[in-house]
């Protein structure tokens, strides 16, 4: 039998994850930063200096919502887009 892959929570195919929620409501303070609760940190086990990717998309031409992704997480899920064959030529396959 082929090895099974665990797929990762920011992988689009796991076809494992639940319905999004709204976990906390923060501010933007005067310098454009915003905190993330220590509750969801230690849930999503962000620690400080991890880095994260902020994901954005767009409807009509505005930031309609976005999403953070581990940076690690996220280039898994990059790496998984791109075949040796696609991508060469600037061209996404997912």
């Amino acid at each position: 039998m082929g090895k099974s892959l665990k797929a990762s929570c920011s992988d689009p195919n796991c076809g494992k994850m639940s319905c999004c929620k709204v976990e906390a409501l923060i501010s933007v303070d005067d310098r454009g930063q915003m905190v993330l609760p220590k509750e969801m940190r230690d849930k999503a086990d962000i620690h400080t200096g991890d880095k994260l990717a902020l994901v954005s998309w767009e409807k009509d031409g505005k930031v309609c919502c976005f999403t953070l992704i581990k940076a690690d997480e996220f280039g898994d899920m990059v790496k998984g887009c791109w075949s040796d064959d696609e991508g060469s030529d600037g061209k996404r396959c997912c």
